[in-house]
């Protein structure tokens, strides 16, 4: 079956599962209707009956989701050719018989232990993500580890489901215990593995060998950081907190044209750091001690470790290419120094001079063969601190010189930067100093984003007008993360997991959303949000005949104790347009009750929650008519809607859940519409 229809038979199981079949009979047969391909028109017309029967067959609301994936089994190619379009309801009346013939029917014995299996799954489901256990997340280990369960596939669900919605039902405690007694040894090894967790990272080599850790960040201050950014921070913070040390923040700031630094970058990378929970214990900007590396060139040159050339780039690197010394190389240091001096006073314009560090010129690897360590820059540093300098050093020179003023021991940095550390050695050598211990690991690659994750590109997207911000919940930026509601300590949880590997890694935004939800769900309150949306059947407005006048609907549903919000409901509602009914159909209003839909009005019949444990009635969230507009920024653009009248007595910054549409946190109440910016779901 394609996936064109594979797709929709997902979307029919949540909708099933927040609240009843017809809506999913209907998603179903449309795409159905749609997409034959692969299927003989007996056969597709047999497998639309049997589905519509299935679904009149069970009545217990709690089960549906399970069943539909047990459902899909007789249609894959196999299943198809076993039903062969046979299946009639009208003279086959049960729709396991086609298969009685081939598999056998469970016994008592056999389903009380797919029942205990289940159990146990679903517990270890639930208290593993502090959530409701997963009917997808269950189906696959029971099915695996339980071999003799697999020819009963389709009518595992069946039996399945009924334990799901019980252990769903128990509180966190509960669950804790029924585990520990049902299998305590899986409990004993989810707990360990909690511990474990403490330290997700390998171990620093020969930490024993220093009285304290200490390592450091080195972020190039040209603007804010993107999401990638955040590693560095992440894992350099948590190993400092793992071994008791601490790290240094160092503003690598002495390329004023080519990285030009930000000024504003200076405070919005600091308070990134804080942001995702590390404070460093020194913050320094290597544009301030420009006067302590001409220091430390000076030495350099009378060690005999450097000399002044005035080789053109392009005749300089045919030289080292074929292993020739510069004709400069020999010159005496009194012409060394004076040299340098008249680069440090800015009488050489860019280009004309460097200092090179003098190495082995027949070095295997011509990238270390008199590298330079200082050039002439006729740019302006953009800091009126260090706007005077025209002679800089290079990151080798530069970074290498403060690792070991500022006592670093440990460093990590990329897989493409190892010649740094070789090139920086030849430099300790020189001063007889000892090398700090690196560690090097590859690029991360995160999904997601259209937006490119380079800092350059994005400013280019800004200033064309492309992107709001830094901001923008389309930039792949932290500052974008932060005001969808993304809590720091979310990325910083998804970056420790990467490791350090040397090989390039890829991190799904999905696993950030994943650790944030199980921060901000306790606390979030819920409301309703009501999308104008195509996508979701744009806005539609009844007027609401009898019921209650006021709606109370959980602040949150697994917390009776934060009691209730009061939703008047006096006149019309707002639905989206794939949630109103046909017409004579009912729907179950959120806090409400059930409905009729009856010509442009929608009746209440009742607030008995039996017609949606038995699947009849779909449950979907509204809002007055006249409810506060809102505007929901995501990342695929602004939708705007009507939200619930207690939503502007939030307060800013404040993370809710909208009904079944997920996270979202509140940016601007005083505005019309006010602004929230979607989270994740």
């Amino acid at each position: 079956m394609s996936s064109a229809v594979v797709d929709p038979l997902s979307r029919a199981s949540s909708r099933v599962a927040q609240g009843g079949k017809a809506t999913a009979g209907r998603i179903l047969t449309d795409t159905l209707r749609r997409d034959k391909r692969g299927t003989s028109l007996h056969q597709f017309t047999a497998f639309v009956s049997f589905l519509h029967y299935s679904f009149d067959c069970f009545t217990d609301g709690s089960a549906t989701v399970s069943i539909v994936t047990g459902m899909l089994r007789p249609f894959t190619a196999v299943g198809f050719r076993r039903f062969d379009g046979s299946f009639d309801p009208r003279r086959n009346p049960n729709p396991f018989s086609l298969r009685q013939a081939t598999v056998p029917l469970m016994d008592d014995d056999l389903k009380d232990r797919v029942r205990e299996a289940a159990e146990a799954d679903a517990l270890l489901n639930a208290v593993k993500h502090d959530s409701e256990a997963q009917v997808g997340a269950i189906m696959g280990p029971l099915m695996g580890q339980n071999p003799e369960f697999r020819e009963h596939g389709d009518q595992i669900p069946g039996i399945v489901a009924p334990v799901i919605e019980r252990v769903n039902g128990m509180s966190a405690e509960e669950r804790r215990d029924r585990l520990a007694e049902l299998a305590p040894e899986r409990l004993e090894e989810l707990e360990s593995e909690d511990e474990g967790e403490d330290h997700p990272l390998p171990d620093l080599p020969d930490v024993e060998a220093y009285d304290e850790i200490k390592m450091r960040v080195a972020p190039n201050p040209n603007g804010p950081w993107h999401v990638g950014h955040a590693r560095m921070p992440a894992v350099i913070g948590t190993y400092a907190e793992c071994y008791d040390g601490s790290f240094v923040c160092r503003f690598d700031d002495t390329d004023p044209e080519t990285k030009r630094p930000d000024l504003d970058a200076y405070d919005q990378i600091l308070d990134a750091i804080d942001y995702l929970g590390f404070e460093p214990s020194e913050v320094i900007k290597a544009s301030d001690r420009v006067e302590t590396y001409y220091e430390h060139a000076r030495e350099l040159i009378e060690l005999g470790g450097a000399y002044t050339c005035s080789c053109s780039g392009e005749t300089f690197s045919d030289l080292k290419n074929s292993a020739e010394p510069c004709p400069h190389r020999d010159k005496d240091q009194e012409t060394i120094r004076e040299e340098f001096e008249a680069m440090v006073d800015g009488e050489y314009s860019s280009g004309e001079m460097v200092l090179r560090v003098k190495t082995d010129i027949e070095h295997k690897n011509p990238a270390l063969r008199d590298w330079v360590a200082f050039r002439m820059i006729d740019t302006p540093h953009p800091r009126e601190e260090a706007s005077d300098y025209r002679c800089w050093p290079m990151l080798d020179f530069q970074s290498g010189v403060d690792d070991h003023l500022t006592g670093v021991t440990h460093i990590i940095r990329g897989i493409d930067l190892q010649d740094s550390a070789k090139r920086q050695g030849f430099v300790y050598d020189y001063f007889d100093w000892e090398y700090p211990e690196v560690m090097h690991w590859g690029h991360v690659q995160i999904d997601a984003y259209d937006v490119p994750m380079s800092t350059s590109s994005i400013i280019e997207l800004i200033e064309a007008g492309d992107l709001t911000g830094w901001d923008d919940p389309r930039a792949p930026t932290i500052a974008s993360l932060r005001r969808r509601g993304i809590r720091g300590e979310a990325i910083v949880d998804a970056m420790v997991e990467l490791g350090t590997s040397t090989s390039n890694v890829d991190l799904a935004m999905s696993s950030i959303y994943a650790n944030n939800r199980e921060l901000v769900d306790d606390g979030a309150p819920r409301a309703f949000f009501v999308r104008d949306d195509p996508d979701s059947g744009g806005l539609v407005e009844r007027q609401v005949v009898g019921g209650p006048d006021v709606a109370e609907p959980p602040v949150h549903p697994d917390h009776e104790n934060r009691g209730t919000r009061e939703i008047p409901v006096s006149g019309a509602v707002v639905l989206e347009g794939d949630d109103l009914p046909a017409h004579d159909e009912r729907v179950w209003l959120k806090g409400f009750g059930c409905v009729r839909h009856t010509r442009d009005a929608l009746e209440f019949t009742g607030d008995d929650i039996d017609v949606v444990r038995d699947g009849d009635v779909d449950v979907v969230h509204w809002a007055p008519a006249d409810g506060p507009r809102l505007r929901l920024r995501t990342m695929e653009g602004d939708v705007d809607g009507v939200a619930e009248p207690g939503i502007v007595d939030a307060d800013v910054d404040d993370v809710v859940q909208f009904v079944r549409i997920g996270f979202a946190r509140l940016d601007d109440l005083e505005s019309d519409p006010a602004v929230a910016y979607y989270a994740h779901p």
